[in-house]
């Protein structure tokens, strides 16, 4: 089961590279509408005028002074990029949905091979956080098809992260610490995971945001013209407060199940480990974001930055403290 867990989630990461591809073409090829050639009008023969000069204008003759007659017109024509534009980004949603069915199939496997929740380590952590930053995204997409185009970045980001989990972050199917055999592990890990996929979803259109806001803005220079043909300003701040706003309360109660466990395990709910001190953070930043939303008084694109500093930290959480400290929550799984 662990070998094939290793071939799924490859499968998967190649998938996820074929919807990344898709969608590369659907916003070269411009506006994924249909954008028709303006009509023009046939070609008459004109006849000429017969009797005198209080004769009116002969069929096809445009009086003088005068509009040209409404006569017949060529029909519109669909350009071709619009209608293959079109047939990419259903592609890259269809290669999405593979990917992710790829990607729950080797979790699944995982799980089933280490006779656990495939939450143990880092590796197992990045492969669920991302599956439920694509479900979510799928979610979403699903209620709004017009944020499609915003898939580019998010696939970036799943080849990316899951690339990074099988290159440096694998291990093979290992028990679970013995201080994890708890049934707050459950609880707790899994709501970190929810928040921290959601999290992961939410920054993807809080940096397109900005690049787009600049971009409406007038400015034509890196990396401001990536957003060139993304959705609107509006439409991604709104998306990006969304996903925040109900991020937020999960990852508020995944803190205190975390707090209450360590009275458990350790004899006190709250010592600043790396990770205690480095999710307060998170927490804190996040809740300023959301403050900083609700007042009206600070920029829309003030309160989108602290979101992305938010999830630095975030990152910072799960790479650096497991990487380049000790401490009660050491349990990365790499050497």
């Amino acid at each position: 089961m662990s070998a094939l867990s290793d071939q799924l989630v490859t499968f998967a990461i190649l998938a996820y590279l074929v919807a990344m591809i898709c969608h590369a073409v659907e916003y070269a090829l411009g506006n994924a509408r249909t954008r028709a050639v303006a009509p023009t009008p046939a070609r008459e023969l004109v006849g000429a005028a017969v009797g005198g000069s209080g004769a009116g204008p002969a069929a096809g003759e445009t009086p003088a002074g005068g509009d040209a007659p409404a006569g017949p017109t060529v029909p519109a024509r669909s350009a071709r990029p619009g209608g293959r534009a079109r047939l990419a980004g259903r592609l890259a949603v269809v290669a999405t949905v593979v990917a992710a069915l790829l990607h729950l199939a080797g979790l699944v496997t995982r799980g089933i091979a280490a006779d656990r929740m495939p939450w143990g380590n880092m590796y197992e952590f990045v492969l669920t956080v991302s599956f439920i930053g694509v479900a979510g995204w799928l979610a979403v997409l699903w209620k709004r098809p017009s944020l499609r185009r915003l898939g580019l970045f998010l696939t970036l980001v799943m080849v990316l992260l899951l690339a990074t989990a099988e290159l440096v972050l694998y291990v093979p199917v290992v028990p679970l610490v013995p201080a994890l055999n708890s049934y707050w592990f459950v609880i707790h890990v899994s709501t970190v995971v929810f928040a921290s996929g959601l999290f992961l979803l939410g920054v993807v259109p809080a940096v397109t945001y900005l690049m787009r806001a600049g971009y409406e803005r007038g400015k034509r220079s890196f990396p401001y013209t990536l957003a060139k043909r993304m959705p609107a300003a509006d439409s991604l701040e709104r998306l990006t407060f969304a996903l925040h706003a109900f991020a937020f309360p999960v990852f508020t109660f995944a803190v205190i199940a975390g707090a209450i466990w360590a009275e458990a395990s350790w004899g006190r709910p709250w010592g600043w480990d790396p990770k205690e001190t480095w999710s307060f953070i998170s927490w804190v930043i996040y809740a300023g974001y959301l403050h900083a939303r609700a007042t009206p008084s600070v920029k829309r694109n003030v309160a989108t930055w602290i979101a992305v500093v938010g999830f630095l930290t975030m990152l910072m959480n799960l790479f650096g403290v497991n990487i380049f400290f000790e401490g009660l929550h050491s349990y990365g799984g790499l050497d």
